[in-house]
């Protein structure tokens, strides 16, 4: 596996479980506050642009212009 492609996976999955944690203390926050679901509507949004972005990135072959170089 790449150097490059491991570090994008570590990257994901820390960045995946901190917005998971935050999405669930906006969820939280959200049941003792009812105006706070306009709040978890942006948030969303922005994970789903997210996770567009990264699905696009590692799944686009053209992005891997350094695989063929030669070291």
């Amino acid at each position: 596996m790449k150097l490059d492609r491991l570090v994008l996976i570590i990257v994901c999955v820390l960045a995946g479980s901190a917005v998971t944690f935050w999405l669930g203390m906006l969820l939280l926050a959200s049941l003792s506050v009812p105006f706070a679901w306009l709040a978890v509507l942006p948030a969303a949004l922005v994970g789903y642009i997210l996770y567009r972005v990264i699905a696009e990135r590692v799944g686009n072959a053209e992005e891997d212009h350094y695989d063929g170089m030669k070291h």
